[in-house]
């Protein structure tokens, strides 16, 4: 890996470092689209804080916005965040089971 590719891989792991735009990102992936509304009700948080966070997200092109009326609505269009989702539950599930075991 060189030190770009290290860095940009920093930077990814750094925007998805945060809880909140983990279960953003997990709420995307199973709805498939959804407005701002509906994603603060799926967190628990306001829109506005939500607002905040997709910027971070669709700033990396992970996800998208499409306006309809009043409406934003995103989708994630990044083919690699289901997976990489699904990998890091594994992990956690993994370190979860051998800490039970100890």
């Amino acid at each position: 890996m060189s030190p770009i590719q290290a860095g940009g891989l920093a930077a990814v792991f750094k925007v998805l470092a945060n809880d909140t735009r983990l279960r953003l990102l997990h709420a995307l992936v199973r709805a498939d689209e959804l407005c701002v509304t509906e994603l603060a009700n799926e967190v628990g948080m306001k829109p506005q804080a939500v607002s905040n966070q997709l910027q971070r997200l669709s700033s990396l092109g992970i996800i998208e916005a499409r306006r309809a009326g009043v409406n934003v609505h995103y989708r994630v269009v990044d083919l690699c965040v289901r997976s990489l989702l699904d990998q890091g539950l594994c992990l956690t599930e993994e370190a979860s089971r051998r800490n039970q075991r100890r």
